[in-house]
């Protein structure tokens, strides 16, 4: 049995030299402008393993939603069997995913705002687990991956999936993202998750409460959560730059109380101590993204 790390933050062009995952096993493919508002990045996956091998990938979280379809050996995640189609809800927890033989599938990540119009369903209706699409989607979820399976080439299955969701996009009438919810994101975003909240309701024009509703409805994660997962990307780009940190300075640097929260935080959000991390990223050597 394997065990490595992945990672991707948002301006990483393929994924964090923290992973272990081999640069050959994705490939990020362009998303059509009619769906850069709704769509972070497409991410196609393709990797076999050794017979009777098994890979465990602990997966960090990014607070985003995601569409999977698995050509392949659909992976399994926390316990829970893999499934073809689905759709994966906004997580502030690492997820161990588990795979093996051949896996093969393209992954949608989406920006906050985008699920009522692509999915039909609040966010926090999906948020912490993941549900098959066909649930979501009456059947359409099966049908979409048996069509993309028959084409050939990446960028070819890539366009029929373009295409499926600006079909939804176009059923949903204006589909936008609502303006509060991917302005509330950004702002929390851009301050590493270091603004106070009641400024940040302010700034997009509403009360603290209805700001709460609004990440649950758009988003999928309560604004808190959303600022803990911003806080740590922080800390995770800034320990990039440094081979032997001073905790207890790194900690303070990023909004943590003290070295003892800035640990708490790396256990409950990566699954791992702060020097486990490091000892991931040693080991992938200087493998970056490309």
């Amino acid at each position: 049995m394997g065990d490595r790390l992945f990672l991707r933050l948002h301006d990483d062009p393929l994924h964090g030299p923290e992973s272990g995952v081999p640069d050959e096993a994705l490939r990020v493919l362009p998303v059509a402008p009619a769906l850069q508002s709704h769509v972070s990045y497409l991410l196609m996956y393709r990797e076999t393993f050794a017979p009777g091998h098994e890979m465990r990938e602990r997966v960090l979280p990014d607070g985003a939603i995601r569409l999977v379809f698995n050509f392949g050996d659909a992976p399994s995640a926390d316990e829970a069997p893999g499934q073809a189609v689905e759709a994966i809800g906004a997580f502030a927890a690492p997820a161990v995913v588990r795979m093996h033989d051949t896996v093969e599938g393209l992954s949608v990540a989406l920006r906050p705002g985008a699920a009522a119009a692509l999915l039909g369903v609040p966010a926090g209706e999906i948020a912490g687990r993941a549900v098959h699409l066909d649930e979501l989607w009456g059947g359409e979820g099966v049908t979409l991956l048996a069509r993309m399976a028959e084409v050939r080439g990446d960028v070819a299955r890539a366009e029929l999936l373009q295409q499926a969701l600006m079909k939804r996009l176009q059923k949903a009438g204006d589909g936008k993202p609502p303006a509060a919810a991917t302005q509330a994101a950004r702002l929390i975003a851009a301050a590493d998750g270091r603004q106070a909240l009641r400024e940040v309701a302010q700034a997009v024009g509403v009360g603290e409460r209805r700001l709460q509703q609004i990440f649950h409805a758009h988003v999928g994660l309560s604004p808190r959560a959303w600022g803990r997962l911003a806080r740590l990307h922080a800390c995770l780009r800034a320990l990039r730059q440094h081979s032997a940190p001073a905790w207890a300075d790194m900690a303070l640097d990023h909004g943590f109380y003290d070295q003892s929260h800035l640990v708490n935080e790396f256990r409950a959000l990566c699954g791992v101590t702060p020097t486990e991390f490091l000892g991931h990223r040693v080991s992938v050597s200087s493998k970056t993204a490309r």
